[in-house]
């Protein structure tokens, strides 16, 4: 049987601070997980909030194309002043009696 041999005081104490390494680096691991974590997450919410948005802006695009359609067949083609309110019409070429 091999005879026992103690660690130095030096050797205890550089054994101490690997394990104290170890644990720290093993701490900010988990630590830095969970900020990905939460990172993916708040990515997920923005890619979500962005997407609606898109769809907010198409509807609107729709509604704005149809409610030309409708102020065109109502009022003709112009120009609105939008402070205003005051629709003015564009003026039409009329084209010369060719009769002779």
């Amino acid at each position: 049987m091999a005879e026992e041999v103690k660690f130095t005081e030096e050797e205890m104490k550089t054994i101490s601070e690997l394990q104290q390494t170890y644990a720290v680096v093993q701490n900010t691991l988990g630590q830095l997980s969970i900020s990905r974590i939460r990172l993916e997450q708040d990515l997920v919410n923005l890619n979500e909030a962005e997407s609606k948005l898109k769809g907010d802006f198409a509807t609107n695009q729709t509604r704005e194309r149809e409610f030309v359609d409708v102020i065109n067949k109502k009022y003709g083609d112009g120009n609105l002043d939008i402070a205003t309110g005051v629709f003015t019409p564009r003026p039409t070429e009329e084209t010369p009696d060719k009769t002779l």
